[in-house]
């Protein structure tokens, strides 16, 4: 319907601080589109897949599926076992919060999977982490805080259902 206009490469920098100005005022969809332009003429861009991956988890809230299968895929694509394990775990963990947003039946008991699951990364990614970095350790904490507020733990079968959530 639409050619898209590609970018300039000297405009990569200035477009990718509009991405995370566009995060920041909750406008994701926005950081989206600037992001794929990006990736378009650079595709190995790491900071535009870790922008990508940010906004799309910023879109859980609205909609999981597609859009939490989109965001594990570009996890492959980032360079190093460390960020490939952190953002892995920052993926679950929105997924979990979104769950918990939803209040239907079963909703804490999906998120707590969720939860387990990012927590499984973020310990993965500790002990790959660079010197004086412990956003995996923070992340790791948060989601143990917020499970505690629901100490049952989750029914038999719901780790299960953690890909079923995508399709």
């Amino acid at each position: 319907m639409f050619q898209l206009k590609p970018l300039s490469p000297d405009a990569i920098p200035a477009a990718l601080d509009k991405a995370e100005r566009y995060r920041l005022l909750n406008e994701p969809q926005e950081a989206e589109s600037i992001c794929r332009d990006v990736l378009e003429i650079d595709p190995d861009n790491q900071e535009a897949l870790t922008a990508l991956i940010l906004a799309l988890t910023d879109q859980f809230r609205e909609r999981l599926g597609g859009v939490v299968r989109e965001a594990q895929g570009l996890v492959a694509r980032l360079d190093g076992d460390y960020q490939q394990a952190y953002y892995a775990g920052i993926i679950c963990e929105r997924c979990a919060k979104a769950h918990l947003r939803q209040r239907v039946p079963d909703a804490v008991g999906t998120a707590w999977a969720w939860f387990r699951k990012a927590m499984e990364h973020f310990e993965e990614a500790e002990p790959l982490r660079p010197s004086g970095n412990d956003d995996a350790i923070l992340r790791w904490n948060a989601c143990a805080r917020i499970l505690m507020k629901y100490p049952e733990p989750a029914p038999a079968g719901v780790e299960d259902r953690l890909t079923l959530d995508l399709e």
